[in-house]
């Protein structure tokens, strides 16, 4: 199988030739950068930048797809928020929340496609399927409904709204779930093949699981079924507490981080996504050794994990032969 073909096997439930060695999470480095002479904080804007910093996560670290942009701030500066671009090894961050009084009415903005950063990645999207001739898998992140809310409220103002008033914290994160439909979608018909949506703030570690499913999942199964292409969900942390209820939003897949148990994850689970995960991004990738990565992921294998994938977006100074060493790790064990 090509790397789409391997790719889309899986989302579609079916058997692949080898495992898909995938991030579905930021896969930018410091060394990646240097490599393409593509730096943040200028590759956040400019899409020839973004696009080319991106394609080294295939290219230079190996991974079976080109996942892009890499942070979780493009909606939110769309809509009002002020956004700290950071540096060179340090990701963009929301400074101002222009909902932080809960009496201002969120409006949905007019003309998102257009928006500050927004088009740049539609660009970038574009740049990538010319340069990948299409036969690379073209994975657009962006933040989820409760993360865009959050963005937008303050966090703060966010948990504590979800308790006592979530009537208001709903009528933002209906707005901010179609602001999300209409951006992935626009991602879609630029040339991505996959949406990643990163909305790790509904998790348990944060929000209460009762309180998930009462305000979240009616809003992850709206945006599951309106996005008309395929669909993983990266949640943060210890979500076993909500898996079954990510479970039938009806994304295609769902990308964990390394506190969870796969063979526990895929019972719960049972057969309704596929499961994406979940070698340390940071425990292990940033900060021992290949040796150590293969070791860890040869265990995602051996409890057959549908894509072997980092946990949660890469740290910047990860060093090149450990993201490598995903890659051979798989083929150490599937060709052996």
């Amino acid at each position: 199988m090509d790397l789409k073909q391997r790719l889309f096997t899986v989302l579609n439930s079916g058997k692949p030739d080898i495992v898909p060695v995938v991030s579905v999470t930021q896969t930018a480095t410091v060394y990646q950068m240097q490599m393409t002479d593509s730096f943040w904080p200028e590759s956040h804007i400019n899409p020839e930048l973004m696009a080319s910093l991106a394609l080294a996560g295939h290219t230079i670290a190996g991974f079976e797809a080109v996942r892009y942009p890499y942070c979780l701030t493009v909606l939110a500066e769309a809509m009002g928020c002020d956004v700290n671009m950071g540096r060179i090894d340090v990701q963009p961050s929301v400074i101002t929340h222009p909902l932080s009084d809960k009496k201002n009415e969120v409006i949905y903005p007019d003309g998102l496609l257009n928006a500050k950063r927004v088009p740049s990645v539609l660009e970038a999207t574009r740049i990538l399927e010319e340069r990948t001739d299409g036969n690379v898998p073209l994975i657009a992140g962006m933040e989820g409904p409760a993360t865009l809310t959050a963005h937008l409220t303050g966090m703060y103002n966010f948990l504590t709204w979800s308790v006592l008033n979530p009537e208001n914290i709903d009528s933002i994160m209906q707005i901010a779930t179609d602001v999300c439909i209409e951006y992935a979608d626009a991602l879609l018909d630029c040339g991505a093949d996959i949406i990643s949506v990163a909305d790790g703030i509904a998790g348990p570690d944060l929000l209460d699981p009762g309180m998930y499913e009462s305000l979240v999942q009616p809003l992850h199964k709206r945006l599951a079924d309106r996005i008309k292409g395929r669909k993983i969900i990266h949640m943060c942390g210890t979500a076993l507490p909500i898996l079954d209820a990510i479970s039938e939003c009806g994304f295609d897949g769902i990308s964990l981080e390394e506190s969870i148990d796969l063979s526990q994850a895929s019972e719960i689970i049972s057969g309704r996504a596929i499961i994406a995960g979940n070698v340390s991004a940071y425990r292990t990738l940033l900060s021992t050794s290949p040796e150590n990565v293969i070791k860890e992921s040869r265990q995602c294998l051996e409890k057959d994990v549908d894509i072997l994938a980092p946990s949660c977006g890469i740290a910047p100074r990860s060093p090149i032969k450990n993201l490598k060493a995903l890659v051979r790790a798989r083929d150490e064990y599937c060709m052996n």
